[in-house]
């Protein structure tokens, strides 16, 4: 392993071809790359509270549109998914035309797409919204990274990987508060109208100061593989999310779509066999990946995962953020609907992440002069896997809101010192000419354990709910069998709105007087089932740990042979 980590770490110092991104910054013009590094990560922060912004909102957009579970997680989930499958062609993109051009494309993109899903009044309207939004945050995202890792060398790269970690991590845990305010103080529609004069002015910034700068350029691009990788991930997350609702082997219900009718008499449920298929496309990416010649344009090198760094710190990616987006789809739930706090005050809680994650941030610089960037993403692992599962265990209808802003400040604090530190590990052995699809990969990653995380916690929330809620409510007198398993589904549907129903002083005269007591069983269900999500995202970030364990080691043993 070692004899692989000094040759890859040989190539990135081999002389190359020139390219527009071998920039040389002298005087006023070192100034100005700073600029640029602040416009680019003002563009980051755009995307990154949009993927956080609607949890919080979720409860209230739910009630006012009619969503289910499922319509729930697909708003959560097919940004990210769109996201994901376009990181790839766009880094690629990115290095053929232009980092700067792809920038601004993407943001003209993300600026229509969120006037669009500001004006939905329907699922299928804010769905799709939220998959052209998904499309311009694929090239934005690359176009930020690549720039960088193009553009600083040397301790000025550390620093400015420093201030991109912690934007993103910043960023994603302000959505929420943002979100809060936005929707407690005007509606809903407001958390993605607020990014069009937002997205205007970083436009014209972009314009002004960010520099362009190119990749390797001499190969083509590889439309079959884009619609592999899209096709493959698309199908995974779709059978995940569907799966409690359609059945994950068996049918349990029929499946509609243009016109066609999956019956209940078919061997394989629909979401069983997205999830195959959705294997299997992805086997066939790969497959097509490696037989394709490095001049025609790869669109994943599958060399990259060669570098030791690299593999190990893209499983860390994945996990990390899967187990975070488990936590940001379940956490304002459980806060507006089982301690009954405002949209505005699960904003607050949550904001307790914020602070953590800008503190952790700004302390790293001075935690790099006494322990390596990869000791640093050690500790912040295991803050978040601490604070995850100490949530986990708390989690009740009487915990207090307080205490779980405490614990969010320390899982903040994790994600501060991981986020930054551990792109920039990923990264450090890819050679400046290929940063485009290294970054890209890497985000793929990052978004792919997004979407995942918010499918996954959605399926949990769901499954637990309808196996715990209908034998406790059954424990009341008078309500028998079916009148629990209505009462489940309509939680689950309602995505917990129906607690809050039930808490309403006039729900004794549709419920009878045992609704209070029946918001109490689901309140203390949807407890339980809110704990089971964060139980499996401990999980994941105990993998996440692990990866990063191996991964200090081979920085390590990296720092031995210089």
């Amino acid at each position: 392993m070692r004899a692989i980590v000094r040759n890859e770490n040989e190539r990135a110092h081999e002389v190359r071809p020139v390219h527009r991104s071998d920039i040389a910054y002298s005087g006023s013009n070192a100034d100005h790359k700073w600029a640029g590094l602040l416009v680019l990560a003002l563009g980051l922060s755009l995307i990154v509270v949009d993927g956080t912004i609607v949890g919080v909102s979720m409860p209230v957009i739910s009630k006012d549109l009619s969503l289910n579970i499922a319509d729930a997680q697909w708003v959560n989930s097919l940004y990210n998914v769109v996201f994901a499958a376009l990181l790839l062609t766009a880094g690629r993109l990115g290095d053929r035309f232009g980092r700067r051009k792809l920038f601004i494309v993407g943001l003209a993109i993300f600026i229509v797409a969120s006037a669009a899903a500001s004006m939905a009044h329907t699922i299928g309207f804010l769905v799709a919204a939220r998959a052209v939004q998904g499309v311009g945050a694929a090239a934005i995202l690359p176009s930020t990274i690549s720039n960088l890792n193009a553009t600083f060398r040397g301790r000025e790269r550390a620093i400015a990987f420093g201030i991109w970690g912690a934007t993103m991590s910043a960023a994603a845990a302000v959505g929420p508060l943002l979100g809060g305010w936005l929707t407690t103080l005007f509606t809903w529609p407001w958390i993605f109208l607020v990014n069009v004069p937002t997205g205007l002015l970083i436009i014209v910034l972009a314009f002004l100061v960010v520099p362009e700068t190119t990749g390797n350029t001499s190969s083509g691009l590889d439309g079959v593989g884009t619609l592999l990788s899209s096709l493959g991930f698309g199908l995974i997350v779709f059978g995940v999310i569907e799966g409690q609702s359609l059945g994950w082997i068996r049918p349990i219900s029929e499946f509609r779509v243009l016109g066609l009718t999956w019956s209940m008499s078919a061997v394989l449920s629909a979401a069983g066999c997205a999830i195959v298929c959705g294997v299997l496309v992805s086997i066939v990416f790969l497959a097509w990946e490696q037989r394709r010649a490095d001049g025609e344009g790869k669109l994943l090198d599958l060399q990259l995962f060669r570098i030791a760094s690299f593999s190990w710190g893209s499983l860390a990616l994945v996990v990390i953020n899967a187990a975070e987006f488990v936590l940001i789809f379940l956490l304002p739930l459980y806060l507006v609907n089982v301690l009954g706090l405002s949209t505005m005050g699960a904003g607050w809680v949550l904001a307790s992440l914020a602070l953590g994650s800008i503190l952790a941030g700004a302390s790293v610089r001075h935690l790099s002069r006494v322990m390596s960037s990869a000791t640093i993403v050690l500790v912040g692992a295991v803050l978040e896997l601490a604070s995850v599962a100490f949530t986990a265990a708390i989690l009740s209808p009487t915990t207090r809101s307080g205490t779980i802003a405490i614990v969010m400040a320390v899982y903040g604090a994790g994600v501060g010192l991981t986020s930054a530190q551990l792109t920039s590990l990923v990264l450090i052995g890819v050679p400046p000419e290929d940063s485009g699809m290294a970054s890209a990969t890497q985000s793929t990653l990052r978004q792919l354990g997004s979407a995942v995380g918010s499918a996954v916690g959605g399926t949990i929330l769901a499954a637990s709910i309808a196996q715990t809620a209908p034998s406790r409510l059954m424990a009341i007198r008078g309500i028998t069998q079916p009148v629990a398993e209505k009462i489940t589904r309509a939680t689950v549907d309602s995505v917990g709105g129906v607690i809050s129903g039930l808490r309403q002083p006039s729900a004794a005269a549709h419920y009878g007087p045992d609704a209070r007591q029946m918001a109490d069983v689901l309140a203390q269900s949807f407890s339980m089932s809110t704990s089971a999500g964060l139980w499996l995202a401990a999980g994941m970030l105990a993998c996440g740990l692990a990866a990063s364990v191996v991964l200090w080691r081979i920085a390590r043993n990296i720092d031995e042979t210089k």
